[in-house]
């Protein structure tokens, strides 16, 4: 029993080593040719969002907003792949997998 405790204690110090490593990472996702771009870091928290004015000056709603999800996610799935190789080369692994 205290084996399997001191996995998870041994576990959870990886997953916060990685977390705190990742808080210094960004990525970025952009939307409309580049006219909306999106910056998150790490720990998928944004950073910054740039909209370039000509798209504030359309007054399209709707084209606006799609960019900025289309910008997001992007970006999400951008730190995702350096989460991933941050895991893979810090040897973090899940017990039984």
């Amino acid at each position: 029993m205290f084996n399997k405790l001191k996995q998870f204690k041994d576990l959870r110090d990886q997953a916060n080593e990685i977390k705190s490593s990742l808080a210094n990472e960004s990525a970025e996702g952009s939307a409309e040719w580049d006219k909306i771009k999106v910056k998150i870091d790490g720990n998928q928290e944004i950073l910054s969002v740039e909209i370039d004015p000509e798209l504030l000056n359309a007054n399209d709603k709707e084209k606006l907003e799609k960019g900025i999800k289309e910008a997001t996610n992007e970006a999400i799935k951008n730190v995702q792949k350096i989460m991933a190789k941050k895991m893979q080369e810090s040897g973090f692994s899940l017990p039984g997998m």
